[in-house]
């Protein structure tokens, strides 16, 4: 007898037909989304079987599966590289995979759903957990990507909102509402409304590190982890419940994160009564795992994060005689190393404890504190194609921040990227502390940034903006040096070393447009001169200002190359769709070339691009006009005798009548 998940007998061996559904969904764009959805669709239909594909792209949810589509199923599978959840599955079959699966093997993937494990709805079966998907190219850039990482950027990114607001809440608080007082810092008077507005900034500060641990631990664990990794990051930040003075901040929260989702994991492996399931992830899982490893972190973790606390002070209160520069560095370093952990705070502390006695040694921290948040903000302005667009806003926030003495504002880009950017925030920081101890740069209130120059609070002013302008600029440009090594990219401009191109042809009479309008006879290019990557998209940006639409062809090149630094755009079929959101056009703007030889893009199956689309919209009112052009691409080129015909076009008047076919 078969269970209600299990596939109807002989199906896909000429019996009854298999009622299959999908999931694509990918990180970074559509492209890659909408390809694995028709590649699975072509796949069923050619094996006989019914197949209906939910996409999740960046327009959102389309074709969604409904209640009844998920009852009558046989099987599910998820093609994702992103968190897509699998609760709506409980009861059926479901394989989860790597997008690029779903778009290279999709007949053996209809093939192996039949034998996959239930979905139990409590985030077991299937894979473990809302992340449970195989690493794979999809739509970042060919690279293997683990659980670990995607649970750090799921993190990472809840928990930017709460760094940007309350950040920005405390220093406009600061700003408008502070005053310098010689014995007790910054104060904004009690009850009054920059007080209220101050407030605020502190709790979506606090809510930060917790939200940073929570969400890590439900991209491993689903829901389940999602209470224990919260709490354990309040308990890490809270240095009070384990005896420190100050909490183990960011990097205590991805520790209780990791380690929250990983104990919901082993904890529903454990085998229970058939009566316990139900409640096992709402009362049993969280519970247990809470308490655990709240209790864990507090008798356990919390001891030696208190004893490093105490030693440190005791060991930088051995330092005061030494030379002052060493002294800088050293506290530079430890500001800069965990932006408001215990290392941070026992520099911060020891400053502030000596401000009335030797206002020289928080002279130093001052100067360091707003390095980190103002040095990798200046490396999202200098190397802007290193960074993504959200890194990009968050660093303009951070700028702010900085100004303001606010550390924390580095915090995202040093979770994010912990091995590249902790050790540049640490150069520069122990830049700004060397020169202020050199200087003898004094500062009189425990608080740092240039705010406290501005409100007089400092002691040799221009050295103290000099060694925060040093050290910011080593953290930055240590910081794009380390990514550039790491990303394969060389630190330059994005419109160097472009070959030559040919002229646009000629407009052929009688041609019309396609993809609304969009691409025309002006934007084709029936052979594309440029061997390598970065030339291809500036010869394809070119080819797009010759409609007079593009007002910046170096701006155009420069953005789609940052988009290229996210992931590749190289989709694999030999296939390349650059694309570009950007006020360097004036209008939506499609061009298509081909390459004889094709053209190295690091698409996931190893192929070169032979058929090459490029996408700009302009930033403003771009909408998701892009986003439905590469939908429509992405899927009408999956068709391989679509893609014949186009490469077997004999001039650009066939070329634009094949193109003609997407609708």
């Amino acid at each position: 007898m078969t269970s209600p998940a299990d596939p109807p007998d002989g199906a896909g061996t000429g019996g009854p037909r298999l009622k299959l559904l999908a999931v694509t969904a990918c990180p970074t764009g559509i492209a890659h989304t909408y390809m694995a959805a028709e590649k699975l669709v072509q796949a069923a239909q050619a094996l006989g079987h019914e197949m209906k594909v939910e996409t999740q792209g960046s327009i959102g949810a389309e074709n969604v599966l409904s209640d009844n589509d998920v009852i009558q199923a046989d099987g599910i599978i998820v093609a994702a590289d992103k968190d897509v959840d699998l609760s709506r599955f409980a009861g059926k079959r479901v394989l989860s995979v790597g997008v690029a699966e779903g778009i290279h093997h999709p007949e053996r993937l209809i093939e192996r759903v039949r034998s996959a494990p239930v979905h139990r709805g409590d985030g077991t079966g299937g894979g473990a957990g809302p992340t449970a998907t195989v690493g794979g190219p999809g739509g970042g850039g060919g690279k293997q990507r683990g659980v670990g990482y995607k649970a750090l950027m799921n993190g990472v990114s809840y928990m930017i909102p709460f760094v940007v607001v309350g950040g920005l809440l405390i220093a406009v608080s600061l700003a408008l509402g502070g005053h310098a007082q010689p014995d007790g810092g910054l104060v904004i008077p009690e009850g009054s409304f920059w007080k209220h507005v101050n407030d605020i900034g502190v709790i979506g500060f606090t809510l930060m590190i917790p939200i940073l641990s929570g969400y890590i631990a439900y991209a491993i664990g689903d829901r389940p982890a999602l209470v224990p990794g919260m709490i354990g990051g309040w308990i890490a930040n809270t240095g009070a419940l384990y005896g420190s003075e100050s909490g183990a901040g960011f990097i205590g929260a991805i520790v209780t994160g990791f380690l929250a989702g990983y104990l919901v994991v082993w904890i529903k492996k454990v085998e229970v009564p058939r009566f316990v399931r139900p409640i096992m992830p709402i009362i049993v899982i969280p519970v247990v795992a809470t308490s655990a490893l709240g209790l864990f972190f507090i008798y356990v973790l919390g001891k030696p994060i208190a004893w490093v606390f105490e030693h440190l002070t005791d060991w930088l209160a051995g330092l005061t005689g030494t030379s002052a520069a060493l002294l800088g560095v050293i506290l530079g370093l430890m500001i800069a190393f965990d932006m408001g952990g215990p290392v941070n705070k026992t520099a911060f502390l020891f400053g502030a404890g000596l401000v009335s006695k030797n206002p020289e040694i928080m002279g130093m921290c001052a100067a360091a504190i707003p390095v980190p948040p103002l040095g990798q903000g200046l490396a999202t302005l200098m190397r802007r194609k290193l960074f993504s667009e959200q890194e990009r806003e968050t660093g303009l926030a951070a700028l702010f921040m900085g100004f303001f003495g606010i550390t924390e504002g580095a915090i995202p880009f040093a979770a994010a990227r912990p091995a590249r950017v902790i050790p540049a925030n640490m150069v520069g920081g122990a830049v700004a502390g060397a020169i202020a101890g050199l200087a003898a740069v004094t500062d009189s209130v425990p608080h740092g940034g240039p705010i406290v120059a501005v409100l007089g609070a400092v002691g040799g002013v221009p050295m103290f903006f000099i060694a925060i302008a040093v050290g910011a600029a080593a953290t930055a440009l240590t910081t794009v040096t380390l990514m550039s090594v790491g990303s394969g990219t060389t630190v330059g401009s994005a419109a160097s070393s472009a070959p030559p191109t040919t002229s646009t042809p000629a407009p052929v009479p009688g041609v019309g447009e396609v993809l609304s309008g969009y691409l025309t006879e002006l934007t084709v290019r029936q052979r594309l001169v440029a061997d390598e990557k970065e030339a291809a998209i500036r010869e394809m940006a070119e080819l797009l200002a010759a409609t007079g639409k593009v007002t910046n062809t170096d701006a155009l090149v420069a953005t789609a190359l940052a988009r290229e630094a996210l992931g590749t755009t190289g989709l694999g079929e030999e296939i390349a769709i650059p694309h570009a959101k950007t006020d360097a056009v004036s209008a939506p703007i499609v061009g298509f070339a081909r390459s004889a030889e094709g053209v190295e893009w690091g698409a996931p199956d190893g192929t070169r691009a032979r058929l090459i689309f490029m996408i700009a919209v302009p930033e403003a009112a771009a909408g998701d006009v892009h986003l439905r052009i590469l939908a429509l691409l992405s899927r009408r080129l999956m068709d391989p005798g679509f893609r014949e015909r186009l490469l077997a076009a004999p001039d650009t008047e066939a070329i634009m009548r094949v193109l003609g076919e997407i609708q």
